[in-house]
């Protein structure tokens, strides 16, 4: 496509020279805005792509894909209800359980947690809690030992065999009014779920214990649902009312996290939005120092033109030497937006020891560590978008110079 006197003409209209240095200035920083431009959109990309997974994965790791409330109240008889739901197809294993606001009180001090009871095989079949355990033994689940999460651990200065005081919101009446009805219970497993919320907000107790606390004998006030891809979970929604009645409310994951789900989403599309305009400002300053190459070099085209240099290799040259500035800066944002995406944490832990500062608080965050993904499509995306631009950019000066009368340009030579 471009012959060698072309692209030896390009490559010297690139390199600076003392009449056209501030041309080569210009080139440089849309150089650089172009390789700032990408690289910073496929890091962003791949950190909300690495929020929105993680998240993701931790709130199914510990919450159901559908959830099954009685709309009369807590369930009895509830095991015949967990078979029924357990034979229709697409569904992987139904969990009883209870759930209840309580607060922990230890040593005087008292904080607000969401109680969840549930049995000691469902607690090891869930491997974001069973292989979250840094402190105590699965074991130690049973009977009066509970599990709480690592962050209320360290607010509350708790130990494996540390014991903890419930209250439920629901007391019993006396003649001097109603008296919150409260439980000692031993800690017996403190667990990390990489999740700010559960870490701090949550205590994990057996299902008997539950059941004797909310006053709850024999019964449960939900069921929980996982389906063998989270995707079905809405269409085998129908399926269960089928099989258990009309008196129940069902809620999948997503009706659940709807809020969460689409701020995710539209901030992805806004930052793409606003990252893009990086590019575009880089792709308008190609587009002006070619033109004032254009201007600079028009004697020489005018001299090439007369010696029988065609307007289409006029055309050639300037598309080459303003598409190389695209090209190579597109690579090289691609190259280093991927490579600073997958070392991100380890790039974040050594700027926090330099300067001393939290840059990533799981306490606003959610999350304990920096999350990336990196999905090829999207990056292959950013590439073409950014190549499209850049290589637009030239269009308009190359068609400039190939249009360039080599009388009117040499009349004042």
């Amino acid at each position: 496509m471009f012959s060698k006197p072309e692209r030896m003409i390009a490559w010297r209209y690139l390199r600076s020279r003392k009449a056209e240095g501030f041309v080569s200035v210009i080139a440089g920083f849309s150089f650089l805005g172009i390789t700032l431009g990408v690289a910073t959109l496929i890091i962003v990309m791949s950190v909300m792509n690495g929020f929105r997974l993680e998240l993701i994965d931790r709130i199914l790791g510990l919450n159901g894909h559908l959830n099954v409330y009685s709309a009369a109240g807590p369930v009895e008889n509830y095991m015949g209800l967990v078979s029924r739901i357990e034979q229709i197809d697409g569904v992987e294993s139904v969990r009883p359980m209870i759930e209840g606001q309580v607060l922990v009180t230890v040593n005087g001090v008292a904080t607000g947690a969401l109680a969840r009871g549930l049995s000691r095989e469902d607690f090891a079949t869930k491997p974001i809690l069973s292989d979250g355990i840094v402190q105590g033994d699965l074991g130690a689940f049973g009977g009066e030992g509970v599990a709480v999460g690592v962050k209320m651990a360290e607010r509350l200065k708790l130990f494996p065999g540390d014991t903890i005081t419930l209250l439920a919101p629901k007391g019993k009446a006396s003649p001097f009014g109603t008296i919150p009805r409260s439980r000692t219970y031993k800690v017996g497993v403190i667990f990390d779920v990489g999740m700010y919320e559960y870490n701090n907000g949550f205590v994990f107790m057996p299902l008997e214990s539950a059941q004797t606390f909310f006053k709850m004998k024999g019964r449960v006030n939900s069921l929980e649902v996982m389906a063998k891809n989270p995707d079905v979970a809405e269409r085998i929604k129908g399926q269960i009312i089928q099989a258990i009645g009309d008196d129940v409310r069902l809620y999948d994951w997503k009706q659940a996290n709807s809020s969460f789900i689409n701020a995710l989403k539209v901030e992805r599309n806004v930052m793409f939005l606003i990252l893009t305009l990086i590019i575009l400002v880089a792709a308008f300053n190609i587009i002006s120092s070619m033109i004032m190459l254009v201007k600079d070099k028009g004697r020489d085209i005018a001299i090439m033109r007369t010696i029988g240099a065609t307007r289409g290799s006029m055309l050639r040259i300037f598309i080459l030497t303003g598409a190389s500035i695209g090209v190579v800066g597109t690579l090289s944002g691609a190259a280093l937006g991927i490579a600073f995406a997958s070392n991100i944490e380890s790039i974040r832990r050594a700027l926090e020891s330099l300067t001393g500062t939290e840059l990533f608080a799981d306490e606003i965050y959610f999350l304990s560590q920096l999350p990336a993904v990196v999905e090829w499509n999207e990056v292959i995306s950013v590439i073409v978008m950014a190549l499209i631009l850049s290589i637009g950019a030239t269009l308009y000066p190359a068609w400039r110079a190939a249009r360039l009368d080599p009388v009117e340009a040499l009349r004042y030579e």
